[in-house]
């Protein structure tokens, strides 16, 4: 799993604003020839983005290179369960990355078009947003 190996800040506050609009940063297909691009707004676990992950290799094989444009750097706290209100904030449960949409999530090099096209179709499965396939831009 993708997880910060130091951060400044081990809890963070959940932020206000920044959040509607699309995403113009990481919008355009730079390493691989195909991309998969986000259509909606969600927090991605560092677990689903794991899974899929794995399922693109396994779709891909051997041939290929893959490569992930997100980093869940954001820690979301959980308390645990049945505590009373009060006694502070809950220790870091897991990690996120926020995404909005137009963001590039993976990218894919090496292997033909109805490969990468399937292979996202498989992932965005494990997502929990709405994902479409995109061509580099010659």
């Amino acid at each position: 799993m993708l997880v910060p190996k130091k951060v400044k800040h081990r809890k963070w506050q959940k932020g206000r604003g920044r959040w509607s609009g699309i995403d113009r940063r990481g919008a355009a297909v730079s390493y691989g020839s195909y991309g998969m691009k986000s259509e909606e707004r969600a927090w991605i676990d560092s677990r689903q983005i794991e899974a899929a992950r794995r399922v693109i290799t396994r779709t891909v094989q051997k041939g290929g290179k893959i490569w992930i444009r997100v980093f869940p750097d954001k820690p979301v706290t959980r308390k645990g369960a049945e505590s009373p209100m009060g006694g502070g904030k809950g220790s870091v449960d897991r990690y996120v990355v926020s995404v909005k949409p137009g963001r590039i999530l993976f990218e894919m090099d090496g292997v033909t078009e109805e490969t990468a096209k399937q292979a996202f179709k498989k992932a965005s499965y494990k997502l929990p947003v709405k994902t479409k396939f995109v061509k580099r831009l010659k």
